[in-house]
């Protein structure tokens, strides 16, 4: 099994949390270089090995990951939501898991989509939480991911079946 991770962007971002930092907007400056330095592709890797997901005959796996601030998400959730708002999370699917793949792409990696995370959010939320942000960026991204292999939640039994899953991928990377 192989899994890619491209993290995008996270220098301006970075940049743009220590001028927020600095000015006594959002984050201390100790949390503002955290997300970075993450083992994203080991999260993923062992989450979509334990998830074994059956997309990819060569099981091979591409996603993104952008690590952004509240404004640049709620821009997102505002164009593609159409919810005016900064929220933790968003997942933009590239294929619908359903869809066969075209044979000539058998032998490449299949590309799951992004995931955006809202930094500003996640450290708001592990601090009300109790936890760090490492543990806060781990389920924000296991949770997208769960979105980008076709999970859903619009009623409540969906929600709760998600956040067990997700509860799972935590352990995996020893967080519960």
């Amino acid at each position: 099994m192989q899994v890619e991770v491209i993290v995008q962007d996270h220098t301006r971002v970075v940049s743009e949390l220590e001028s927020l930092s600095k000015s006594h907007h959002v984050l201390e400056p100790e949390t503002a270089f955290v997300p970075v330095s993450q083992d994203w592709e080991g999260w993923f890797q062992a989450w979509i090995e334990a998830l074994q997901p059956s997309i990819s005959p060569i099981d091979a796996y591409e996603l993104c990951l952008r690590l952004t601030t509240d404004n640049e998400i709620q821009a997102l959730n505002s164009h593609y939501r159409q919810q005016n708002q900064a929220t933790d999370v968003l997942a933009f699917a590239a294929l619908e898991v359903d869809t066969p793949q075209f044979e000539e792409h058998f032998s490449q990696p299949v590309y799951l989509g992004d995931i955006v995370i809202s930094i500003n959010t996640a450290n708001r939320q592990a601090k009300a939480h109790q936890h760090s942000l490492e543990r806060e960026l781990a389920w924000l991204a296991a949770h997208g991911l769960l979105h980008l292999l076709g999970w859903d939640h619009p009623e409540e039994e969906s929600l709760i079946t998600m956040l067990n899953q997700q509860a799972v991928l935590l352990g995996k990377i020893g967080f519960l």
